[in-house]
């Protein structure tokens, strides 16, 4: 018996992973984020029992899992995005080892990069930026020591800001130091959903562009001048002249 972690994808039900579908498919019980994943990536399945997490709290999604492992049924947890980033499996695998239950996890498509499909860029540029930062704005919880906005603003890379728009002012006031007001904003509402938009602008009228949008969650924030450029160098893999294992 087996509890599988599987990324669903940012929305979209076709960018699910072959392994992550057919896991769910064929999985007696099926446990899955509700919120943030559509009905459309369960189907198919031939599961007896179909749960639903946001309506449950820790202990309850375990002893469901718990159940399973002593009929010796396998479990799709299913999660939004990839499980590894912001997904909360850490404090289920932490309780799965308690028990003595196996898991594996099965990565899933994330919103960031959803998101840069969307827009149509390339995150990593050469010359621009060759570093993307994922994080999250530290709101409700707050962030562990040199992780503030501020801080890794200061790296110049690509930043993913997960969980920030309701706080986008802040967000804002603490990248303009290191970004400067003419560097470039994407924020994106529901990456690869039929009802996906986003607004392109800068540190300097994002705020203005957003609020006219009113997007409120479910959105993330892209800050980089890799997403508004033509001025950066080819890269090295293809450039003629450039010999590598594959190409003398």
């Amino acid at each position: 018996m087996t509890v599988y972690f599987i990324g669903a994808g940012p929305g979209d039900p076709e960018l699910i992973t072959v392994k992550g579908q057919r896991l769910i498919r064929r999985c007696p019980v099926i446990i899955y984020a509700g919120s943030l994943v559509p009905d459309a990536v369960l189907e198919g399945h031939t599961a007896h029992q179909v749960h639903n997490s946001a309506e449950l709290h820790l202990q309850q999604i375990i002893e469901l899992m718990r159940q399973a492992h002593d009929r010796g049924e396998d479990v799709a947890r299913v999660h939004s995005g990839d499980p590894g980033l912001y997904g909360a499996i850490g404090e289920q695998i932490r309780c799965l080892r308690e028990h003595g239950i196996d898991y594996q996890i099965i990565p899933g498509v994330t919103a960031t990069a959803a998101c840069a499909a969307l827009l149509g860029v390339e995150l990593t540029l050469p010359d621009v930026a060759q570093t993307v930062i994922l994080t999250r704005y530290g709101d409700k919880s707050p962030m562990p020591p040199g992780e503030s906005l501020g801080s890794l603003a200061r790296h110049g890379a690509t930043l993913a800001i997960h969980l920030g728009v309701k706080n986008l002012d802040r967000i804002v006031a603490e990248l303009l130091p290191s970004y400067g007001a003419d560097c470039p904003v994407a924020v994106i509402h529901k990456a690869s959903w039929p009802d996906q938009d986003f607004v392109l602008g800068t540190l300097a009228d994002i705020q203005l562009k957003v609020a006219a949008k009113d997007f409120r969650r479910s959105a993330l924030i892209l800050v980089g001048h890799v997403l508004h450029t033509d001025s950066f160098a080819d890269s090295a893999l293809y450039r003629a002249g450039h010999a590598h294992l594959y190409r003398s």
